[in-house]
């Protein structure tokens, strides 16, 4: 149990969901993790529980001078960072293209794309100093395809341009032992998903050909391999967990 001993991870979005689910693994198999969300209650209540190598920032991560006081308290608590989870992402207005409004559509933006380029933008000098790392970008299926109902193109659009950017900075920082892959999840329980089936109707498992939806934990599994030194030769990826959904 010691997959990320030495290893030192911002996660955002970290009081619910896949971001408590990768925070809980992380900091058991040795890391020492900086979690970060809105919820302030839930997160210094998750800190408190994982221990002295969990730290809980409250974070805007649509907020460079947010993203800079995350990076200071981590090096200052921890040491220079070497992992970065961009998980922080929302579902937005359930509206077609020329209903959504403009705020609705600039929020989501926002949240799901501009957030990964303020978190890699921040932390890439932290791990230069690290002497390299590792980021995962979670996207979705929907940066891959506009199927399955999902909710707007601000969301595709978003999750589309994270894949491209995971692209960019890999092939950028691959010589300063950068990794960077992104993650793209098909159903999975969390209040998100939640939120969206409910809005959707209908049987969401219809869809997936291995007939369920997956626990976060899955999820995790793979975060926690992209942040390894186990894949040390992968960057520059897309990761699809969808129980082959987009195979169809």
């Amino acid at each position: 149990m010691a997959r990320l001993e030495s290893k030192i991870a911002i996660i955002t979005g970290a009081s619910r969901g896949m971001g408590t689910s990768h925070a809980r693994r992380f900091v058991a198999e040795g890391a020492k993790v900086i979690l970060t969300d809105l919820n302030a209650a839930t997160g210094e209540a998750l800190a408190q529980e994982l221990g002295p190598n969990a730290l809980f920032v409250a974070q805007d991560v649509t907020n460079s001078a947010d993203w800079a006081r995350v990076v200071k308290a981590a090096e200052e608590c921890f040491g220079p960072v070497n992992v970065l989870v961009n998980n922080a992402g929302i579902l937005g207005a359930m509206a077609k293209t020329a209903d959504i409004g403009e705020d609705d559509y600039l929020k989501v933006i926002a949240i799901n794309q501009h957030s990964v380029y303020l978190g890699m933008h921040h932390v890439i000098p932290s791990m230069q100093r690290a002497g390299g790392g590792s980021i995962v970008n979670i996207s979705s299926i929907a940066g891959l395809v506009a199927n399955y109902g999902f909710p707007s193109l601000a969301y595709v659009g978003s999750k589309f341009a994270v894949r491209g950017m995971t692209k960019a900075t890999a092939v950028e920082y691959g010589p300063d032992r950068i990794r960077v892959n992104s993650v793209h999840p098909g159903f999975i329980m969390t209040p998100m998903m939640v939120e969206a089936t409910n809005e959707e109707g209908g049987d969401a498992t219809s869809l997936i050909p291995l007939g369920r939806i997956a626990e976060p934990e899955e999820v995790t599994n793979l975060v926690l391999f992209l942040a390894s030194d186990e894949s040390s030769y992968i960057s520059g990826a897309e990761h699809v967990i969808d129980a082959g959904m987009t195979a169809q």
